[in-house]
């Protein structure tokens, strides 16, 4: 008789199931909304191996079948991580004032971050004397007094497609990069290669039987990178998951992964009943190890490499959990001779958002995309973001502190800010979609403030009402001060008092057209919105920047508008895009111009936009294009970040990198890309 493999999914639909919440799978053990987060260890590895077939199992079906949104299975067996949403994909961009460097070199801008002293990786770093870059799979390094290229480095693995010659290796993955002094950290997010399948592949030196290295599309990597002479790789570590994001204090850098376990496929007859294949999955968990679900690394150093597997005694749980991902926060000291194994300290969790102010760092797992397979069963949809909090005060290995959970989902790393000691969160509860046309879904957000009792996160203080049918577009917090802009016609900015824990309330609010999706304070009672203007309707009319006074709390105003028909900017969802240089008060954005409104069929105007901006409004100073070299290359114009180093405008497009007078915006030198 013909026998079939089930083809597995471990993508979106299944490992949102993986937060701790009830059971979906009307057949297993009931639950509900999890309402205590308490983190703790396994007493035994075999505990642990037993619980986590149990809490896997309970979620076969899912497994088995997927909701056709995620990846699926190899020929053996599977694993994944699940793709960030669209407000999350930007959660490696989030910012705060940067303001002047006192490193090395000349005054200079240093990466937009949320938390100042945080760092948070991104393509593009600069020390003052060099620029330091990762695009195409390339590092480059370029001197800014001289304005040329002084050091360039492939960082293709040389194991390029090799281990499976179906997949060649494009170079186009994520990758961001950290600097600290001579030392660099370059962060690749193979992201399980966005849902093709994944072979099982032994690892030397771990539990199973010998074979090949982890080949260059299965997982994420890590390079270490010495840049005091000609760069050169001195480190490489790479780990099954995929990387959600990181933050750095000094030389100090956090690594979160997700992953997903891999399960063996059973052999089913293709004629079998649904209920069949459930159960032949069930079989399948039951004969899975620990090891299946524990994520494997590989470290490489001056030729030598070593392989292990996150220990079951680095493990630990929340009170329900679905056993389907795993969260790894790695700990890496980049002045460090080699990367080592990464200090791995594992929970059965899963995780979409990442927030540090270095001495706490949190991890929150939302439930927005188990709106969507549910979006005609509301009264399914359990809406809450669970947050998981540990101590990263010290440089060694975290510590796990506590967790907890409030309802609603959120927009980006920037609804979460600690200050004095509390956790503020700001979410949206109720769907957004319309299950019919014109039919609005009641939706509301509101801002949580949270307190750690007893390795818990609790609820101390909250206040809610804000945007009704509307949900969050941005969120902005400063000490005891929070702003939060909510959208679906109009856009509300309301002002917020954080001041006593207890007791947060609304002060003020301000109704104009579009939306800011990000907001940044510029001090002395101003504030910068960056966003989309709107018709009465609601229909996006263009990038717009805004500049509120927000001087008294309970009459906020917009003093100044400055919109760009057509317009869009990687800014309004990626702020390391938006640059502040306070000296000048010169802000500068990527911005990309459609030709709707002209005679049709030419290609968008790319550039980098910059504005002075006064205390009363915003003078045009020009916008900075990149030069293309032919046609083919056109696309790869559009500018993406900018940086200041003196007197001097940098700006870096897929073709190249342009040093122009911040004074004047003349062009200076023009460094075009291999």
């Amino acid at each position: 008789m013909t026998r079939t493999r089930v083809l597995l999914s471990l993508g979106t639909g299944l490992l949102t199931l993986a937060a701790c919440t009830g059971d979906p799978d009307p057949s297993g053990p009931g639950g509900g909304p999890a309402t205590e987060f308490r983190l703790v260890s396994f007493d035994s590895c075999e505990e642990a191996e037993q619980e986590l077939r149990e809490a896997t199992s309970r979620y076969a079906s899912q497994i088995a079948f997927g909701y056709g949104m995620g990846r699926s299975g190899a020929e053996d067996s599977v694993a994944g991580g699940s793709a960030m949403a669209p407000e999350a994909a930007g959660a490696r961009g989030m910012a705060q004032d940067p303001g002047l460097s006192d490193q090395d070199g000349q005054d200079h801008s240093t990466t937009n971050v949320h938390e100042a002293g945080v760092d948070e990786p991104d393509i593009i770093k600069t020390d003052g004397e060099r620029i330091v870059m990762v695009t195409g799979a390339k590092l480059r390094v370029v001197d800014a007094a001289r304005g040329t290229q002084i050091g360039r480095l492939d960082l293709r693995p040389e194991d390029d497609g090799q281990a499976n010659p179906d997949i060649a290796y494009l170079g186009w993955e994520p990758s961001d990069l950290l600097l600290f002094g001579d030392r660099a950290l370059v962060l690749f997010d193979s992201g399980w290669w966005h849902g093709m399948p994944m072979p099982d592949i032994a690892v030397e030196g771990v539990a199973g039987p010998a074979g090949s290295p982890l080949p260059a599309e299965y997982g994420s990597r890590l390079l270490l990178i010495d840049l005091s002479d000609a760069p050169r790789i001195v480190s490489e570590y790479r780990i099954e998951g995929s990387l959600l994001d990181a933050r750095a204090v000094g030389p100090t850098v956090r690594v979160v992964v997700r992953s997903a376990p891999r399960l063996p496929m059973p052999e089913v007859d293709p004629q079998a009943s649904e209920r069949e294949i459930i159960n032949a999955m069930r079989d399948a968990i039951e004969e899975a190890t620990i090891e299946n679900w524990l994520p494997r690394y590989q470290l490489t150093t001056n030729g030598e490499t070593e392989a292990g597997q996150v220990p079951c005694t680095s493990l630990s749980r929340p009170q329900e959990y679905s056993g389907a991902s795993m969260l790894t926060v790695l700990t890496f000291d980049v002045l460090a001779p080699e990367l080592g194994d990464g200090l791995p300290v594992s929970v059965a969790a899963d995780g979409d958002t990442v927030y540090s102010n270095g001495a706490s760092l949190y991890i929150a797992s939302d439930q927005r995309w188990r709106v969507m397979p549910n979006a005609f069963a509301p009264d399914q949809v359990d809406e809450r973001t669970e947050i998981y909090k540990f101590d990263t005060s010290q440089p060694g290995q975290p510590t796990y502190v506590g967790a907890g959970s409030v309802p609603g989902w959120l927009i980006n790393q920037y609804a979460l800010s600690e200050w004095d000691g509390h956790l503020r969160v700001a979410t949206t509860s109720g769907s957004v979609w319309s299950i019919e046309e014109d039919e609005a879904i009641p939706s509301e957000s509101a801002v949580y403030v949270l307190a750690e009792q007893d390795g818990e996160l609790v609820e101390v203080g909250s206040v809610g009402g804000l945007g009704e049918g509307e949900r969050i577009y941005s969120v902005r917090f400063t000490g005891p001060t929070g702003y939060v802009v909510t959208f679906r016609e109009t856009d509300p900015l309301y002002t917020l008092d954080l001041s006593d824990p207890a007791e947060p309330a609304v002060i003020g609010e301000l109704k104009i057209p579009g939306y800011s999706s990000y907001l940044h304070p510029l001090g002395d009672g101003r504030l910068i919105g960056i966003g989309q203007e709107a018709d009465e309707n609601g229909v996006v009319q263009g990038t717009q920047v805004s500049l509120f006074d927000v001087t008294n709390l309970a009459d906020p105003t917009r003093l100044a508008q400055y919109h760009i028909e057509y317009g869009s900017s990687e800014a309004e969802y990626d702020p390391h895009a938006f640059l502040w240089w306070p000296d000048d008060r010169i802000l500068v954005i990527p911005l990309t111009v459609y030709d709707w409104g002209g005679s049709g069929g030419q290609l968008p105007d790319w550039g980098a936009l910059v504005l002075r901006v006064e205390d009363t409004g915003f003078t045009e100073l020009g916008t900075v294009r990149h030069p293309v070299q032919v046609a083919e290359e056109y696309y790869n114009g559009m500018i993406q970040r900018s940086l200041v180093i003196g007197d001097t405008l940098w700006t870096l497009s897929a073709t190249g990198l342009q040093a122009n007078s911040l004074s004047t915006l003349q062009q200076a030198s023009w460094i075009p890309f291999e």
